[in-house]
């Protein structure tokens, strides 16, 4: 995990949100890796479908509540206009990142509403379990 994402996390104690964080990053470091290697291989598209599967379940949980955050993030000089945990997981393939360096550009704002969820959150003093 992030290390700054982890710490807040910690912070929060919530377990829905560590679980969703926790896939959240493997979702990510996948695709970077797919992305530098220029290729997908057959378990890297397995690995992506069950991540990917995965969070399209949990995600509705917290959509609403990252929808403050996302939208202040910048994305190529423009505030972001869509979801960007909603773009990613609507890609049904991780070969679809190999040399796509606009669609990569998503993750900073994806790790930012993260972070800036979680700092919020704490700041407030957590909020109640998911």
């Amino acid at each position: 995990m992030n290390p700054f994402t982890r710490f807040l996390a910690d912070q929060m104690g919530d377990p829905h949100l560590r679980d969703f964080i926790a896939h959240w990053d493997k979702l990510e470091r996948l695709v970077l890796r797919v992305y530098r290697a220029k290729h997908a291989v057959p378990r890297d598209e397995d690995e992506y479908r069950q991540t990917r599967d995965w969070l399209r379940q949990d995600y509705p949980r917290w959509r609403e509540r990252f929808r403050p955050y996302w939208g202040q993030m910048m994305l190529a000089g423009q505030l972001q206009e869509r979801d960007p945990f909603e773009a990613f997981l609507a890609v049904p393939h991780v070969a679809y990142f190999v040399d796509n360096w606009p669609a990569l550009q998503t993750l900073p704002a994806a790790r930012e509403t993260l972070n800036q969820y979680l700092l919020d959150t704490v700041m407030r003093g957590g909020e109640q379990q998911s």
